[in-house]
């Protein structure tokens, strides 16, 4: 087998930082592809603790989640990259009024899934092209984004382009809280730009802001308390321990990312148009949003990323929120939904309809 030659991998990594820019990322970073006993590690911990939930996902292939080699033997690189999806306001200014629900910012657009896979893949065809144009032999290639059981995070860390703050998510320098994260594992040797140094200090903030108290430490997130897991990922009724905490937020939560120092060096992400919030999702009426049925629902959330969970759990969300509400307007919208057929639906109409009562 032929070593390829070091200068002009160079320059046909310097040329596909420039075309990953093109194509709408906002960060681009190298690594090798060795597996990593530490992330192993961590994760071994992590799921053992319980903090994972029911998400069940996270057990499954523990092995292949150690490194990009496990996964793949012939990996010798890993692209690692970055959408920014910064928003143009503050996202903790959309608390009030009352009657409005919170929908996290990276929801109200279109879904990143479609939108960062689509520009890899079209960085992809670029890389085998020019990789064969010249005379490097034939690159592959696999690519990811959410879709495999990869550790995007850690390898982004160890690509330079921003490290895993004290809230578990990748920070940058440049982009603050805001990046979505894919990865592409190639089997041509890039030069490796090195991890990303913690740059959290003594800070604490994300901490400190969660409202359900969801971290047991710095760096160690327990989603069973988060509120993104639980409006996003669990399924069945919402313990009662944290509905107030939830608040008027029916779909993730962007508290720890927003109060992140960071973010004041991001940039609005307006150049990428897929991002930008649609203004039915930016501060959606409850009134509204109660009314929607199977149909209803699957229309308004066309190609977001809120329609994976259905229009039961979504329901069950926003009834959490009218009874955070004190709006009593609510309850024409809430009673119907007392003898809706599901009854985790059921149960949290006749919990947001007692708290609506005690407002009269």
């Amino acid at each position: 087998m032929s070593i390829p030659d070091r200068a002009q991998i160079d320059r046909l990594q310097a040329d596909l930082v420039e075309r990953a820019r093109e194509l709408g990322f906002a960060s681009v970073g190298f690594a090798d592809a060795h597996d990593d006993p530490a992330m192993a590690q961590r994760l071994k911990e992590w799921l053992e603790a319980g903090y994972h939930g029911s998400m069940g996902w996270m057990e499954r292939e523990p092995a292949v989640r150690s490194g990009p080699q496990s996964m793949w033997p012939d990996a010798r690189s890993v692209i690692a990259l970055g959408a920014s999806y910064a928003p143009a306001a503050d996202p903790l200014d959309h608390a009030q009024p009352a009657d409005r629900a919170r929908i996290s910012v990276y929801a109200q657009g279109q879904d990143y899934h479609d939108t960062v896979k689509k520009a890899l893949k079209a960085l992809a065809r670029w890389l085998v092209a020019e990789a064969e144009a010249r005379g490097l032999g034939d690159a592959r290639l696999k690519l990811f984004v959410d879709t495999a059981p990869v550790m995007e995070k850690p390898l982004a860390q160890r690509a330079g382009i921003g490290w895993q703050g004290k809230h578990t998510n990748l920070v940058s320098m440049e982009h603050g809280s805001w990046l979505f994260l894919g990865a592409m594992y190639v089997t041509l040797p890039f030069t490796p730009d090195g991890p990303h140094e913690d740059r959290c200090g003594s800070c604490r903030a994300c901490q400190d802001a969660c409202p359900t108290d969801a971290f047991p430490q710095a760096y160690r997130l327990d989603a069973r308390r988060c509120i993104s897991y639980l409006t996003i990922e669990h399924d069945g009724a919402i313990p009662h321990e944290f509905r107030e905490a939830m608040g008027n937020r029916i779909y993730g939560c962007d508290d720890c990312l927003a109060v992140c120092p960071w973010n004041k060096f991001a940039q609005s992400a307006a150049a990428n148009r897929a991002f930008l919030p649609r203004a039915e999702l930016a501060r959606p009426r409850l009134a509204d949003l109660l009314q929607l049925d199977d149909a209803g629902f699957r229309a308004l959330f066309s190609k977001s990323p809120i329609k994976r969970i259905g229009r039961d759990r979504f329901v069950r969300n926003c009834l959490i929120a009218a009874g955070n509400s004190g709006d009593v307007a609510l309850m024409a919208q809430v009673q119907p939904l007392l003898r809706d057929p599901d009854p985790v639906v059921a149960e949290a109409a006749h919990w947001a309809s007692a708290k609506l009562v005690r407002q009269t």
